[in-house]
């Protein structure tokens, strides 16, 4: 008997009258609608819907010839060996991690930066979303003592993927940022202490760096008092570096890698061009790496070995940092001055900023007292075939009604440039009509 998941529904219709799917207090919160889901669905089903829709809303990173390159070599080198092949496909792995790769990258980054780690505080996860869904449900929800904890995050907005992954609710909060008005109609959000107030409740603080939504970077004084914090009150700080240091380092900006054994660093193979192969990497201390893999033993059974199997080369001879270096992060610096140069004709004239480029693949666009809210707006740009992300699905955790919120959209650039260029070309039209009709 066919059965038909309909987001949003507690109680899912089958085939036959009367039949019903009922579902578990997990089964209602995870197959129902939410801001990730929408926008994967969005991501898969638009170009079947349009298959000329620009896709200016998703997370794939941009194709750069000199990290396919080295991909593919890698590659070849594995399948030429038959003990690496049957290594990377005809074997589990243990739910840490491939031990070999787990080496390579402590050896890494304890020979750069003179992190004191071995393999012992590495483990390979299933993406980096994945990762996230152990960690946080591991430190934050319902407790042995009867209270409940949270993921505190010190800088809203933030990554929508998090918003759902709470085994329990409230699961989040946020603190309201201060924001900075600068010259060129940019602006950028900081830390603002003064707002940040943690209770007993607070689990674990979290920050993205560079910041998907937004390219915020956090400034090493951001970083190092947020450690501070975190350290005071013996919680962990999370940094999430999936476009940041030390790879793939998708900053335009000087900051310094951070990590200690208080820090939860989660670090990722996607951004810099391997998103097909799910590979995230975790970085802690050693009882919290040895508590994740027992978590990931029992959700995953091990890991993919494909993305560890291409890149332990590259981190070896540690070409993986050159490569960030010399080409990842040129390629999307180049890509924002485009776009961010675009906008700014497209747009003049009109009350909008954009959040100062400082990392990652995407604008943040502020449009100061948009007569619609940002939904609205992100479902006319779709009928007009091009796909953003509406910002107010970021600002998840902060409980006040700030209009701010419904005031953004994050804009990807890095399809190819006519692309990119028509896209900004319909955004900017639509906002335009937008503020002239008042609705």
């Amino acid at each position: 008997m066919a059965y038909h998941l309909k987001h949003g529904n507690t109680l899912c219709q089958g085939s036959a009258e009367g039949d019903r799917l009922k579902l578990s207090i997990f089964g209602k919160r995870f197959a129902s609608d939410s801001g990730i889901v929408g926008l994967m669905d969005d991501l898969g089903n638009a170009l079947i819907e349009n298959p000329d829709m620009i896709m200016m809303g998703g997370g794939n990173p941009g194709r750069v010839p000199a990290m396919e390159a080295a991909f593919q070599r890698q590659l070849e080198a594995v399948m030429r060996d038959p003990q690496q092949r049957h290594r990377s496909f005809g074997l589990y792995q243990a739910p840490q991690g491939d031990l070999g790769f787990r080496q390579a990258v402590a050896d890494l980054l304890a020979g750069e930066f003179g992190w004191k780690l071995g393999a012992g505080n590495i483990a390979v996860s299933n993406g980096s979303q994945s990762a996230f869904f152990t960690l946080f449900n591991m430190f934050a929800g319902d407790m042995p003592d009867g209270s409940r904890r949270r993921i505190h995050l010190p800088l809203t907005p933030e990554y929508l993927g998090y918003a759902d992954s709470g085994l329990s609710e409230p699961f989040f909060s946020a603190t309201r940022p201060e924001i900075e008005l600068l010259d060129k109609d940019l602006f950028k959000y900081r830390v603002d202490f003064s707002r940040l107030e943690l209770d007993d409740s607070v689990a674990a603080l979290c920050v993205s760096r560079p910041t998907n939504p937004t390219g915020n970077v956090l400034t090493d004084n951001e970083i190092a008092h947020l450690d501070e914090i975190a350290e005071e009150r013996g919680i962990p700080l999370i940094i999430d570096g999936a476009y940041g240091l030390p790879f793939p380092n998708i900053l335009f900006t000087e900051a310094r890698p951070h990590w200690n054994q208080n820090t939860i660093l989660v670090l990722s193979l996607s951004k810099l061009g391997l998103p097909g192969v799910r590979t995230g990497i975790v970085v802690a201390r050693e009882e919290i790496i040895q508590a994740f893999a027992n978590a990931n033993g029992i959700l995953n059974l091990a890991c993919g070995n494909i993305g560890p199997a291409i890149a332990k080369g590259l981190f070896r001879s540690g070409e993986i940092l050159n490569l960030g270096r010399d080409h990842v992060r040129p390629f999307y610096r180049s890509r924002a001055q485009l776009a961010v140069q675009a906008f700014r004709e497209r747009l003049a004239g009109l009350p909008f900023r954009i959040h100062k480029p400082e990392g990652a693949f995407f604008l943040w666009l502020w449009f100061d007292g948009l007569p619609i809210g940002c939904q609205v707006l992100y479902e006319r740009l779709k009928a007009r075939g091009v796909l953003v992300v509406p910002g107010h699905h970021c600002f998840f955790g902060l409980d006040e009604d700030w209009p701010h919120r419904h005031e953004c959209i994050r804009v990807s650039y890095v399809q190819d440039e006519a692309a990119v260029r028509r896209g900004i070309e319909l955004i900017a039209d639509e906002v335009r009509k937008t503020y002239a009709a008042g609705a």
